[in-house]
């Protein structure tokens, strides 16, 4: 199944790397927003299904982001990425709503379908 999926990350290019990388593995990008504060109205506006969110926005957490978002929208599956490592993202992420966390490095379709099946 397609799901429909927002992307949250201040950088231009690895919003267009993911949007790419994604959709050719089967992925709906609905839309990409740069900070938390667009993230959130997005999300609003475009109903996903999965939101995709950076930890570290120029606005705002992404950990707070994904609080606020799990409050307003419990429906959406929020995943929390970032350049670091695993570590102890896992719990953190979880703690504010989130399913899970992924680093930039091994994002691909079938390891997202895999953190969501969990």
């Amino acid at each position: 199944m397609t799901q429909r999926l927002l992307i949250v990350d201040d950088h231009e290019g690895f919003r267009r790397t993911a949007r790419r990388t994604l959709a050719r593995q089967g992925w709906t990008v609905v839309g990409e927003a740069r900070d938390g504060a667009t993230g959130l109205e997005c999300a609003d506006r475009l109903s996903p299904e999965v939101v995709l969110l950076d930890i570290g926005l120029p606005d705002m957490s992404g950990l707070d982001v994904a609080e606020q978002l799990h409050r307003t929208h419990p429906d959406i599956a929020i995943v929390m990425i970032s350049t670091q490592e695993r570590g102890d993202y896992d719990e953190i992420a979880s703690d504010r709503g989130a399913r899970g966390f992924l680093s930039k490095m091994e994002l691909s379709g079938p390891a997202l379908e895999e953190l969501l099946a969990q």
